[in-house]
């Protein structure tokens, strides 16, 4: 169990999925052993780098598109080489590029539904209005293809282009949602879509080391996909796609 999760750096259930051990055994075992939550650990090493507590209360909407999240997560960009990481890890063994326009970052708009936690996500250059009203609308038409027809709530935080865009106001009538808001200082309020940004970070952004910013830009309709529809998801005890239609 403990090479398990050392080489797949998951939790009991798809661990127990991949080793055929009930869950609970792999808890159990995991537990015994002292291993620290995953959320301690780095992604790319597995090495413990924090601890933390959860605090919010948790709750779950009843069905599939009666609420979806939407956020954006900032990623810097990778130089082309892969950068300080693919050299070892250690900046001083990364040789200074000779360019020194600063790279930037690519905003990764996500957009998650509660329920069945089925996701969405595109990479852009902003974060702004007019960016994140056609995400999503093309995430609204993900959804409807694959089983959640109508969207009910759009949930997000208070970032100006949520808040004061028109662009985005105009597409969450489109769609035919209601628009609302976390309460200030309350990130919990939106963590469906906080907890697929760390997911996105751990497990596609920083799970390997990328080349250049094309390679793991490519790699994340793969993991999208592969999140959907075979990552057993602990929330829910199985798929999202799967919450979406059971069988």
């Amino acid at each position: 169990m403990l090479k398990a999760r050392r080489e797949l750096r998951a939790g009991p259930l798809r661990i127990a999925a991949a080793t055929a051990v009930p869950a609970r055994t792999v808890s159990r075992i995991l537990a015994r052993n002292n291993v620290p939550p995953l959320a301690w650990c780095d992604p790319l090493t597995g090495e413990l780098i924090r601890a933390s507590r959860a605090t919010a209360i948790r709750y779950e909407r009843d069905r599939p598109g009666e609420l979806i999240h939407i956020d954006v997560k900032k990623l810097g960009r990778i130089p082309d080489g892969g950068g300080w990481r693919a050299s070892g890890g250690r900046r001083e063994n990364h040789r200074s590029r000779l360019d020194k326009t600063p790279l930037g970052f690519d905003y990764v708009h996500a957009v998650i539904d509660d329920h069945s936690r089925l996701a969405y996500a595109e990479i852009h250059t902003d974060e702004k209005g007019a960016t994140a009203a056609a995400v999503l609308l093309r995430a609204a038409e993900f959804f409807r293809a694959s089983g959640i027809p109508t969207i009910e709530r759009v949930i997000s935080d208070n970032a100006f282009a949520y808040r004061h865009s028109t662009e985005f106001k105009n597409a969450v009538a489109q769609i035919g949602a209601v628009q609302k808001f976390i309460k200030p200082h309350c990130p919990w309020t939106n963590g469906k879509v906080e907890r697929l940004n760390r997911t996105l970070a751990t497990e596609w952004a920083y799970r390997q080391i990328f080349t250049d910013n094309q390679a793991r830009a490519d790699a994340l309709a793969p993991w999208l996909n592969y999140y959907n529809t075979e990552r057993i998801h602990t929330g829910i005890g199985g798929t999202p796609i799967n919450r979406v239609s059971p069988t």
